[in-house]
């Protein structure tokens, strides 16, 4: 049985709320995976399934919410940014080689969706990253963001523009953020409104947990900038890119950009949607092939 443990740290003297998945086989140092969600995700949700998996097979796992989210301090809340997230990442990944029975020299990265393309930025600029798992990932927040565009129309782009008009309008006032959904229905707006984005991403919350299906609107100016897909041949370590071939959210031009820009890479290629890498047999299959490539890379 696996033991989990609070396992807290600061990033920008804030705190962040983290969990430490000890590893089965005690007694030694032992090799160690960071993991965060993607997009507007907290630690919840469907992440420990994949802690626990990771942990079962010896390794040290720390899951953690961004500064803003779940657990983690931070106001205002649900403001998601690229850049933030990132310093988050570099803030658990220096809290988790500090850690007794973890051996520094060995840590990977796990990132989904939006934190597939977190995790590639971090690697970039922490050489001593060992490992990185990029699934479903999200790098390229310019192409992303007109593959969404082309999918919702002009009444996306109608929408957009006055959701971010008024959050900009409380940033220069100091009020709270004006809030959109994360996922909606195909005839309502929300950041992802594909037909398979609020179902998918309701499936991976826990029935006990009260999530708020928000995130400030300020994003959507500023996500087509951030793309870790300009850093790609920066990062030194072996990459692992799990790509959903049916993915109506990543266009799989960004896929092949990634990919083409790693110096050590797998790439696997299933035949699944955006959401389907979290649940189900298409979660055992792919957390095993995961599994496999931190056990080649962390274990020799």
């Amino acid at each position: 049985m696996v033991e989990r443990i609070d396992s807290d740290f600061e990033s920008q003297g804030t705190r962040c709320a983290g969990w430490l998945y000890e590893p089965d086989e005690a007694g030694e140092e032992s090799p160690a995976i960071v993991v965060a969600h993607g997009f507007g995700g907290e630690r919840t949700a469907r992440l420990p399934a994949f802690a626990e998996r990771f942990a079962e097979a010896g390794y040290a796992v720390v899951l953690f919410d961004y500064r803003g989210f779940g657990d983690s301090d931070s106001e205002p809340r649900h403001v998601i940014d690229g850049p933030a997230h990132v310093a988050d990442w570099l803030a658990a990944l220096d809290h988790t080689r500090a850690l007794d029975a973890v051996d520094g020299d060995r840590v990977g990265l796990w990132g989904t969706s939006f934190s597939g393309g977190h995790v590639v930025e971090t690697a970039a600029r922490d050489d001593d990253v060992a490992a990185v798992v990029s699934q479903v990932p999200f790098t390229d927040g310019l192409r992303n963001a007109l593959h969404l565009v082309r999918q919702g129309g002009l009444g996306y782009l109608t929408e957009t523009a006055k959701a971010v008009a008024r959050d900009l309008g409380r940033i220069v006032t100091r009020r709270e953020p004006y809030y959109v959904p994360i996922v909606a229905d195909p005839d309502e707006f929300g950041v992802l409104n594909t037909p398979d984005a609020r179902p998918g991403y309701e499936s991976l919350i826990p029935p006990e947990e009260d999530w708020d299906n928000e995130c400030a609107a300020r994003i959507l100016a500023t996500v087509g900038l951030y793309r870790p897909v300009t850093a790609a041949s920066d990062v030194d370590c072996p990459v692992f890119v799990a790509e959903a071939t049916a993915d109506s959210i990543i266009p799989s031009k960004s896929v092949d950009a990634l990919v083409e820009g790693l110096d050590d890479v797998e790439r696997v290629r299933y035949d699944i949607g955006h959401f389907d890498a979290y649940i189900g047999e298409d979660f055992e299959r792919i957390v095993a092939r995961e599994r496999a490539f931190f056990d080649r890379v962390l274990r020799n």
